[in-house]
């Protein structure tokens, strides 16, 4: 019996240990739930052990749950220290909190635009700047930004949104400039629609909220939301030594809607 219970103590050990990011340590913001969970989960899979800042309580009891408001300096700074204490070091940074906005830019007035700026864009910079004299300490550190499709693509009714989304794919290249030298490689992910809770609230919110999921589905090339189980796998890989030589990179997984221009099915074929 104490030999079958010593393998199994041993192969626990090594479920623990390996992985593409095994013994790596990360934050992830806005980690309790949608595409922030997906990551904190793919991460732990992966091997790594995962602090995750949110407004809310995260529930998986393998995770360090740490609460905080990144509009709000001094909470950042303190979340961020009580998570490198926690977690012995830190590797990874995740910078996913985000709120959405729609609608066009008559309908969003000053103090919408400041709140959604400054969680969006000044928040990442909140909890990068925070997370930078740990990961300065780090051999293999990366910082991974998520951004969206509609920093690049004209979206209809997205204006404020995609203003800041197109901030942190920017301040995605010149950060990956400017730490470089430091030995800190950072990229971005840029999801297209995804299967969220906040696209979920945006569908039960509407009047027709099947015919709207159709029409976000139909806009992308592939036929459905981007489920964000993908969008942490991309995540992962640029967070892993895998992706040492890649930096300064965003990420698209969007099933083609930047990049693809398909013809309708039901068109006629051409020939030329």
């Amino acid at each position: 019996m104490s030999c079958v219970l010593r393998s199994m103590r041993q192969m626990t050990s090594m479920s623990e240990h390996s992985g593409p990011l095994a013994g790596m340590r990360a934050l992830i913001t806005g980690g309790a739930q949608g595409i922030g969970l997906a990551t904190a989960r793919r991460f732990t899979d992966d091997g790594a052990q995962v602090a995750v800042l949110d407004l809310h309580q995260a529930t998986e009891p393998d995770l360090v749950s740490i609460t905080a408001d990144v509009s709000r300096a001094d909470e950042v700074q303190r979340a961020v220290e009580d998570a490198v204490q926690r977690l012995g070091r830190l590797d990874v940074l995740v910078n996913n909190a985000a709120i959405g906005a729609v609608r066009g830019v008559e309908d969003n007035d000053d103090n919408q635009w400041h709140r959604v700026l400054d969680i969006n864009v000044v928040g990442t910079v909140r909890v990068t700047r925070a997370a930078l004299l740990a990961l300065r300490s780090s051999t293999q550190a990366s910082i991974v930004n998520v951004c969206s499709v509609a920093a690049s693509c004209g979206l209809p009714q997205r204006v404020l949104y995609s203003a800041g989304k197109g901030a942190v794919a920017a301040m995605t290249l010149a950060l990956a400039a400017d730490l470089l030298p430091e030995g800190i490689r950072v990229n971005a992910v840029s999801p297209g629609t995804a299967d969220t809770p906040w696209v979920q609230r945006l569908l039960a919110n509407s009047s027709e909220p099947d015919a709207e999921r159709a029409a976000l589905e139909a806009r992308q090339p592939h036929g459905r939301l981007v489920r964000a189980e993908e969008v942490a796998a991309a995540i992962a890989y640029l967070a892993s030594p895998l992706a040492g030589s890649t930096t300064g990179t965003v990420v698209t997984i969007d099933g083609g809607l930047t990049s693809l221009r398909l013809r309708p099915a039901n068109a006629a074929p051409v020939h030329f």
